[in-house]
């Protein structure tokens, strides 16, 4: 708050400014001293103290530091209404004229945004995946590859290295097309790339069935209860030596836990859940089945529920 001369006062008031409505407003007597005032302050935050002299407190977005020219380029789009003359226009020719070099790597990060946000990945995840491909692309090695198999491996690499991992069956559901065949292949290409490139091998993280559990069960319905005897059972799964996937103990711990509840789901809702098949689930499950009572819960079940299920 400030002293300003109010008219109808007679005096210097405190006033109040009310930056939602830009207006400026006598503490006193309530006269809207000035009205639609432009507020020159920062619209958004930013850390200049990084970025030099250059504080963009009023125009442009956030910088791309992966981009030559900072993301901050200007774009002259083509008016409302006009047809494809604006291309021969000499607007249109200076457009393409002054192309922009990083055209190619724009689109791929918005197609990685785009996966992220169908998978409901965190931001975090999404610029690690646009740093492997940019370190990719970099390389010039990429060309004639496919392209959408590219990104989604990069996708995939970054939930594992940000330990929030995606089967390759969900990557793939996201991947405009891609087979798992043609994504599994370009992780293995893109690890080696970066392999040669830092010299030393790629950390990509410790896949866990417990990584799983919450997802999985949350797309089957499960209650609260249900969820954390999953989860409990899942841990203690660790402590045997199952050779299967750490996806398909989950899908079998949990198909375990709904014939244990009075909510039984049947083996295909699990399987469409979890995306492993059932005669995957049925192997799994009869590999669980000796440590059944170390592994599930005693809160959960007794024994005699565990007798009661059906053998594998």
């Amino acid at each position: 708050m400030a002293d300003v001369y109010c008219s109808d006062c007679k005096r210097a008031t405190e006033v109040v400014f009310d930056h939602s409505a830009g207006d400026t407003v006598c503490s006193e007597c309530g006269l809207v001293l000035e009205s639609h005032s432009i507020d020159e302050t920062s619209e958004w935050r930013t850390f200049a103290n990084e970025s030099g002299d250059n504080d963009p407190v009023r125009v442009g977005g956030p910088s791309n530091p992966l981009l030559t020219d900072g993301g901050l380029s200007t774009v002259i789009s083509k008016p409302n209404g006009v047809t494809s003359d604006f291309l021969s226009s000499s607007l249109g020719r200076w457009q393409n004229r002054g192309a922009n070099p990083d055209r190619s790597l724009i689109l791929a990060f918005k197609t990685i945004a785009t996966m992220s946000d169908r998978l409901g990945l965190v931001a975090t995840i999404k610029d690690r995946a646009n740093e492997i491909y940019k370190k990719v692309e970099d390389q010039k090695s990429s060309r004639g590859r496919n392209q959408d198999a590219i990104l989604a491996a990069c996708l995939y690499i970054a939930c594992r290295q940000e330990d929030k991992p995606r089967t390759v069956k969900e990557i793939c559901s996201v991947a405009n097309g891609a087979t798992k065949k043609e994504i599994g292949r370009a992780k293995e290409y893109i690890v080696k790339q970066l392999e040669l490139e830092m010299g030393q091998s790629v950390d990509m993280g410790t896949i866990h069935a417990g990584d799983f559990m919450r997802r999985f069960c949350s797309n089957l319905g499960m209650n609260n209860q249900a969820v954390k005897a999953a989860q409990e059972a899942v841990q203690k799964s660790e402590e045997f030596d199952i050779r299967r996937s750490p996806i398909s103990i989950a899908a079998a711990v949990i198909y375990i836990v709904t014939q244990l509840s009075d909510d039984k789901k049947p083996l295909r809702d699990v399987s469409i859940a979890t995306g492993v098949a059932e005669g995957t689930i049925r192997n799994s499950y009869k590999d669980l089945y000796p440590h059944i009572s170390k592994i599930i819960p005693s809160w959960y079940a007794k024994e005699e529920d565990l007798k009661n299920l059906s053998s594998p």
